[in-house]
């Protein structure tokens, strides 16, 4: 369900967007369950990419027939225009379609954070990424091995194991037939990886502790 077209003006630092493609995140599905509530009425979505249809006072990154997308901010990524803050969009470059820098904007930031600023990741260390094959997971596996790093991934069954393969994994440990922590040990020669990146949490704590170095 698309909204209509808004009829302010963009104010001081905004521009108002048509939005060509939005992303669709388990966030999404957090809100619209109300499993974290929203005050109501609102549009939905969280990221999308677009047009740039007028600026505000005070832009000067951004002019009218701009391509940009964004992550984050106040939801209404669901519409066909919106108003938005100029500092939190970004340009998109010509050889990225509207589908792609939509889809990637939420799960490449967290992948820039968790790699290049949550934990010291350098060339030749291992770390372990669980998830491999989600949208997180297929990001991490490439950017890691773009970086050097040796990240091996777990994922659920031969199919999704060969997808994170297929993207950057040094190994992937399927968590259906084989222990964990058990090949992780294998594959680093006893010494375990450098850091974790475990979004499950309770189920997989002890595993997560006997697979890191000391």
């Amino acid at each position: 369900l698309a909204f209509t077209r808004v009829i302010d003006d963009p104010g001081e630092g905004q521009v108002l967007l048509r939005q060509t493609a939005c992303g669709l995140n388990f966030l999404d599905t957090y809100q619209r369950s109300g499993a974290y509530p929203m005050a109501l009425p609102a549009v939905a979505g969280n990221e999308a990419a677009g047009v740039v249809e007028q600026v505000g006072p005070g832009v000067t990154s951004l002019a009218v027939g701009d391509r940009v997308a964004y992550a984050g901010g106040d939801p209404g990524s669901y519409a066909s225009h919106r108003i938005f803050p100029a500092d939190r969009v970004v340009k998109v470059p010509d050889n990225i379609s509207d589908e792609v820098a939509a889809a990637s904007m939420l799960k490449g930031m967290t992948t820039e954070y968790l790699l290049m600023r949550c934990a010291p990741l350098k060339s030749g260390h291992y770390a372990l990424m669980y998830a491999a094959a989600g949208g997180v997971g297929l990001f991490a596996g490439q950017w890691a091995k773009a970086m050097g790093v040796r990240m091996i991934g777990v994922a659920g069954g031969a199919e999704k194991c060969a997808l994170a393969k297929a993207n950057g994994y040094h190994e992937v440990i399927d968590r259906n037939s084989e222990n964990i922590a058990e090949r992780v040990r294998e594959i680093t020669g006893g010494r375990g990886v450098s850091v974790v990146f475990d979004s499950i949490g309770k189920a997989t704590f002890e595993t997560t502790l006997a697979c890191l170095s000391p």
